[in-house]
Formats: C-alpha cells, sequence, structure tokens
C-alpha cells in the first residue's frame, strides 16, 4: 500500500495540508498534481492520467475526491481497472479523500479499506486557535468567538489568526473587540443560520427572539426556507435528546445522526429547555405553518412572527 492513502475529513484545509505533508514524506516536492472530482468527471479521466506517464516529470500525485459518489452501475470495467492501482505504484501518490463514512457493503470501499492506508484527519478547532496565537495575550472570549464566527472551519481560522496575529504584532495582545472588529462572521450552511435563532427562542426573551429574526430577514431569507430550516433544527434537537437519554456521548449521536460532534455538543446545550412533548407540539406547528404558506395567501413572516410570541 505504499503511497496510496485514503483521508477522511470534512476540512478541505487539513486535507491540503496532509497531502503536502505527504509528498514531503514520500520526496515528491515540485511532481504535478492532478485532481479529480468524482461528482464533476468520469473515473476514466483518472485512469487515463494514472495510465500516462508524465512527459516533464516521472512522478506525480493524483488526488480523487467524492469517490463515495461514484456507482458501479456502467462502470465496473473501470473501478476493476482502478483496483490495480491500490497495490504498490512507486511513481504516483495516490490520495483518496472522502469528507464521511462509506459503505462498507460496498465492494470499492472494502478494497480501499484493505489496500491503502487509512488516515482520519481531525482537530479541535479550540486547541487550533490556541496553538495558532501561542506568544500572544488573548482576553476572554477571543478563541471562543474566533471559533464560533468561522463554525469551525480550520482553513478560516487559520487565515483569521494570521490576520490577528499581523494586526497585533506590536503589542502581541489580542483583545475580544480585535476579532469583533477584524473577523467576519461567517453565514455558514442552512442549519448555522438558524441556530442562534433557536437559542434565542429557548431562552424564552422575546425581544431578542424577534431581534434576531429581522437579523434572519436581512440575509433574505425567505419565510417558507426559515421555517424548513426551523424544522430542521427542531427535529435534530428532539433526535438527540432522545438518544442522549441512552447514554450515548456526543460523537456516537453524531455518528448516528451523520452530523459533525460539534452540532451535538452545541445542541445538547438546547435540548433542557424542551420537553419532548414540546419539541413535537413545535415539529407539528411547523409543518402547518409550512402548509398554510404554500396553500393559501398568509403573508409568511406574520405566522413567524405569531410562532415567536407563542414559543418564547
Amino acid at each position: 500500500m505504499k503511497n496510496n492513502y485514503l483521508l477522511e475529513s470534512e476540512d478541505s484545509y487539513l486535507v491540503s495540508m496532509k497531502i503536502e505533508e505527504l509528498i514531503d514524506k514520500c520526496s515528491f516536492k515540485d511532481s504535478p498534481i492532478h485532481s479529480y472530482d468524482m461528482e464533476e468527471v468520469p473515473l476514466s479521466n483518472a485512469l487515463e492520467d494514472l495510465d500516462t506517464y508524465g512527459l516533464f516529470s516521472e512522478k506525480k500525485v493524483i488526488v480523487i475526491s467524492n469517490i463515495e459518489s461514484l456507482t458501479t452501475e456502467g462502470n465496473e470495467k473501470d473501478i476493476e481497472h482502478f483496483f490495480k492501482y491500490f497495490k504498490d505504484f512507486l511513481d504516483t501518490i495516490l490520495v483518496i479523500v472522502i469528507a464521511k463514512k462509506l459503505n462498507n457493503t460496498k465492494k470499492i470501499t472494502k478494497e480501499l479499506k484493505k489496500n491503502l492506508e487509512y488516515i482520519s484527519l481531525t482537530t479541535n478547532a479550540v486547541d487550533f486557535v490556541k496553538k495558532e496565537l501561542q506568544g500572544y495575550m488573548l482576553e476572554n472570549g477571543v478563541v471562543r468567538a474566533l471559533v464560533s464566527y468561522t463554525l469551525e472551519d480550520i482553513g478560516r481560522l487559520h487565515q483569521e489568526c494570521e490576520k490577528l496575529k499581523l494586526y497585533r504584532m506590536d503589542t502581541k495582545k489580542i483583545a475580544l473587540s480585535d476579532v469583533e472588529e477584524l473577523v467576519i462572521k461567517k453565514l455558514g450552511d442552512s442549519r448555522d443560520l438558524t441556530f442562534e435563532f433557536v437559542r434565542t427562542l429557548a431562552s424564552k426573551d422575546k425581544k431578542k427572539a424577534l431581534s434576531k429574526y429581522q437579523e434572519l430577514l436581512s440575509y433574505a431569507v425567505e419565510p417558507l426556507a426559515l421555517i424548513g430550516l426551523l424544522a430542521s433544527q427542531f427535529l435534530i434537537m428532539y433526535q438527540v435528546k432522545v438518544l442522549e437519554k441512552r447514554g450515548l456521548s456526543n460523537n456516537e449521536i453524531a455518528s448516528m445522526l451523520g452530523e459533525k460532534s460539534y452540532r451535538i455538543q452545541k445542541t445538547r446545550e438546547l435540548t433542557s429547555y424542551y420537553s419532548d412533548y414540546e419539541l413535537r407540539t413545535i415539529l407539528r406547528k411547523l409543518a402547518d405553518m409550512d402548509l398554510k404558506i404554500k396553500t393559501t395567501d398568509v403573508d409568511g413572516n406574520f405566522l413567524i412572527e405569531i410562532f415567536i410570541l407563542e414559543n418564547v
């Protein structure tokens, strides 16, 4: 399995850093790097590259991502051809990058795990920030604000830490106000849009909840879309609440729900505010609101505001 690797990570920065490390380790420095995304190009493109000797370099690095989207239908011959590169292939570093667990029942998964060196890339965002900002005095709240604003995106954290270090190179002191001034809060994916909103609902603060709703409106989130996002967030809260009663850890729950451990940890901060019955009731209300908006001319914003006032 020399020079053949299976990297698992949702963070592109960690993946790129690991590939650089592997290139140095295998003495492939200055070798060309060719990347193939299986969601965008067929496997045959990567195979053609693997079959071809480089004109200017005997060595090259082949990176294949989203292999989990590859189906056997119509690709049987290409997949069998691909398997031969899972053995020792000294003139090429072959790196397969996956963002989530593979289906263990698939033949390709079994071949990958049997023949490639598996490396899981994870890091604790808080520890990462502390290491990046070593040598600087940090005001209370700096690390937490950085992690929150970047949604644990390690690549973004690295960039923002570099920016803060340059900004305070003279004093070697970083204040919370520096983070708020320099680091733009990352909007994140659809689920992250609603988490803080749900937190304000859980805290029973009507004024703050309505203010947070207006903030969401400034991002041009349509009422129907927001109802869907709220339903998704309350559903995961309900699922976590059920699973935590079984004594499962954050990692175990995350694995079962296909979520990040950090999201489960943050969700568990809210589950104590609601009973199972209250969460089921809220999910039914959101379903009713969704139906009303789709089948009548009711103002969606009005429905959400009423929902806030009734549930805070």
